[in-house]
């Protein structure tokens, strides 16, 4: 008998989650077919087997936890390339003592046939295990029928009240509120590394937020003036993103202290610049990276940003494109955030956020009116490293390069 383990990920990654078997028992598979997708706490990598024969038994079913080299799965020792050999391993006594172990579904509606024919999933019945709760006790509000473990947990949770109410004949009011509908989800393992590191930055930064405002009225003509030539020229929409990127990195060049790290007693400063861009998506807050956005032009940045984007979208994101960026932008104003205090990308000291543009009357040198669409930012730093004076003059050296671009884009 063979087995498939977890490979070695990467050298930050030694974790995950089954998020879902490809395969089934009974498959054939070859060396080199994918088998498993598992849930990281960066992105979802399939794992390939490293063995050629017959799928007999998953050691670890979707939800559990593993970390690598752990066992995942048995494969037999057959190792023909036809279907007869397939046979032959597998004849009908061998089967009959396997199959249960192999295949956790059916081993559920045979134990409960006699009551409910319950079926439930992967993680509902592990969860069930765990808790020693009887499935065909459980009730589920799925369409079909399935129990989910959110619906083990409600059952797990709802004997502990409810003995208190029967026996003191509590009023109907309590019990009421036992039984309104809740829906208990578990936390994917991203969204659960995503909390775990926004506590972290703020348990171990000194983090606060310096907040100016930008005009953002000669953007907007340059980008008007100029975005149909450089869709023809470049084939790509120019956008805002490239304008802050490149103010950006401006501003770290002049401050270089927020393109830095702490590295025990040493700071790390970096004469690179490696340009995280957030990117929300449905699994959650990821931050693909603009590699070296200085040596890109205007053209370059928004390829990139389009790229790293749309693989994130589609959850084609690899670990390359996440790690080691050296300083953070991220845009809450696609959602029409007025103002907020982004929290630190650690190990990075320091993030931009970006917020919605409004038109406001603004007092004008001359002490005239005028409207102007106007952007808040934030700059959120790490106070161990940056003082408030540097922190200050970044921000208003982004802001003097936004409101005057067109240098800014002749540089780039």
């Amino acid at each position: 008998m063979k087995e498939i383990i977890v490979p070695e990920l990467a050298e930050s990654i030694t974790e995950g989650t089954i998020a879902q078997w490809l395969i089934k028992v009974g498959d054939r598979v070859e060396k080199g077919d994918p088998v498993v997708e598992l849930e990281t706490d960066k992105v979802n990598v399939e794992v390939n087997s490293e063995v050629s024969g017959v799928i007999t038994e998953f050691v670890k079913e979707e939800g559990d936890d593993v970390v690598v080299g752990d066992v995942i799965a048995k494969v037999s020792e057959e190792g023909g390339a036809t279907a007869e050999p397939v046979q032959e391993e597998a004849p009908a006594p061998a089967v009959k003592s396997e199959t249960p172990k192999a295949d956790p579904a059916p081993k559920v509606e045979e134990q409960s046939a006699s009551k409910h024919d319950v079926v439930a999933s992967p993680a509902a019945r592990k969860r069930a295990r765990e808790l020693n709760i009887d499935l065909s006790t459980v009730v589920t509000r799925d369409p079909l029928g399935r129990v989910r473990s959110e619906d083990v947990e409600a059952a797990a949770s709802a004997p502990k009240q409810a003995p208190a109410p029967a026996k003191q004949a509590a009023p109907k009011a309590e019990v009421t509120e036992f039984t309104k509908p809740v829906e208990r989800v578990k936390m994917s393992r991203r969204r659960q590394t995503i909390a775990n590191r926004l506590v972290e930055a703020q348990h171990t930064a000194a983090m606060l937020t310096t907040f100016n405002e930008v005009d953002l009225t000669n953007v907007m003509k340059l980008r008007s003036e100029r975005k149909d030539k450089f869709m023809e020229k470049h084939g790509v929409k120019l956008g805002f993103m490239s304008f802050f990127t490149k103010a950006v990195v401006g501003a770290l060049k002049d401050f270089p202290l927020l393109n830095a790290e702490i590295q025990g007693t040493d700071l790390v400063i970096k004469k690179f610049y490696d340009i995280g861009i957030a990117v929300s998506t449905d699994d959650g807050l990821v931050v693909p990276v603009v590699r070296d956005a200085d040596r890109l032009d205007f053209a370059g940045v928004e390829r990139e940003i389009a790229n790293l984007g749309k693989k994130a979208r589609d959850k084609q994101l690899g670990l390359s494109d996440l790690q080691g960026g050296t300083f953070t932008i991220t845009n809450g104003g696609t959602f029409g955030s007025m103002l907020s205090t982004p929290i630190l990308n650690a190990p990075q000291v320091g993030i931009l956020g970006m917020h919605n543009i409004i038109k406001r009357p603004i007092a004008m040198p001359d002490n005239s009116i005028e409207v102007r669409p106007m952007m808040y930012l934030a700059l959120s730093y790490d106070h161990r490293i940056v003082d408030g004076k540097e922190a200050v003059q970044f921000l208003v050296r982004v802001k003097q390069l936004l409101e005057d671009p067109y240098d800014l884009l002749l540089e780039g």
